[in-house]
Parts: structure tokens; sequence; C-alpha cells
């Protein structure tokens, strides 16, 4: 997993809330556990004015009333929501769907706990501002589209060049786990040797097993 320490990019302002998980990546994509090659197909259904045929080679029209497939926002690495992003499912596809696309951070009011959960294992950060302070956003996003904003997970800070800073809150044990890049496998992983150690004790204690 790629670590995350501090990121800049062009912001998506995804003016909608509770953008659900079935709106992230539609479920005739979730045949796939590998967690790559759903970029093309996060928003699908709003991306794209003809429907998914499966095995189809021909190249779906983009719709172009739908943010993402304008520029700058075709570009953007960090998105910005209303409350309650990610509601829905638990699919984790949703959260493989927006890191596949390009996506490093997320920012918003609120965002579906098992959702949260599914971002973080996969090195995507959310970031939950106040109401009036993601307002602030949309308003100077809406002013200058070009802007870069900065993420930083060291100091917990969102800056944008006019507004300032907004602090934000991380938990210890995810915050450390993404400055490393390191994900819940790689984390047992460090713990390699105790586990062998273990396994081997238990072993000589319970020849049977």
């Amino acid at each position: 997993m790629t670590p995350f320490i501090s990121h800049s990019g062009i912001v998506l302002p995804l003016d909608r809330a509770n953008v659900d998980t079935d709106a992230l990546v539609p479920k005739q994509f979730l045949k796939s556990i590998s967690r790559t090659g759903f970029g093309p197909n996060l928003f699908d259904g709003w991306r794209y004015l003809d429907p998914h045929v499966e095995g189809s080679a021909v190249r779906r029209r983009e719709n172009p009333d739908f943010i993402l497939n304008r520029l700058p926002y075709r570009n953007s690495t960090i998105l910005l929501a209303r409350e309650n992003f990610g509601c829905g499912s638990s699919r984790e596809h949703a959260a493989w769907a927006l890191k596949d696309y390009g996506f490093r951070a997320l920012i918003a009011p609120s965002f579906s706990d098992i959702f949260t959960a599914n971002a973080f294992k996969n090195g995507l950060l959310p970031v939950v501002l106040q109401s009036t302070e993601v307002d602030a956003l949309f308003n100077a996003l809406a002013e200058d589209s070009s802007i870069s904003v900065t993420v930083d997970l060291c100091d917990c800070l969102v800056s944008h060049p006019r507004l300032g800073e907004f602090q934000f809150v991380v938990p210890e044990v995810q915050k450390q786990a993404l400055l490393q890049g390191i994900d819940d496998v790689g984390s047992t992983l460090m713990n390699a040797n105790l586990i062998a150690e273990f396994e081997k004790l238990h072993t000589a204690r319970n020849p049977w097993v």
C-alpha cells in the first residue's frame, strides 16, 4: 500500500449527499476480487450514457453533464462531497474503484462507518470536516476549480490557498498505518517472528494438534 503523508491535487466537488456504494460502483461490477480494474466503472451509472454490456468492446459515450467527465475534474485526486458519503452496502469495491481511478483523499461532513473502514484499509484517507468548512470549500472551488488543495496527514490539515487551513482528526492506529503504507496483512506480518515463536511453542505443548 502506498504511504500517505501529504497530497496535493485537484478537487472533485461532488455536491451530493448520501452517495451510496451502488452509485460508486454498481452491483454488476462486483464479480472480481482483484482490487484493480474498477476505476473505469466508478460512478458508472452517472458517467455513461450507454448501459454496460458484458463482453462488449464498444466504447461507451460519456455523459457530458456529469462533473467527473469535465476538465479539470477528470484529473481530480481529492473528492469533496456532502454528508453520509459511502452509505448503503458494505461492498469494499467502492473503495477499490475510488483508489483505482486515482483518488487519494475524500472530504465530507460524514462518512458511512463501514465505508470509512474500507477506505482506510485500502490507502484512502477519509477526512471529516465541519459542514461550514465543507460549504466554504464548495464555494471557493466554484470560483476557481483549478486551485490545488493539500491534505497533510502528518499535521491533519486541509489547506486551501485562499481559505487557509482546516484541522481534522484521524484515529492514531489508522493514521500510522497510512503514514507507513501498511494494510492489515502488512501489520500482521510485522509480527511474523512472534507468530512463528508462538506456533513453535504451541506445537511443542500440544503435539497432538
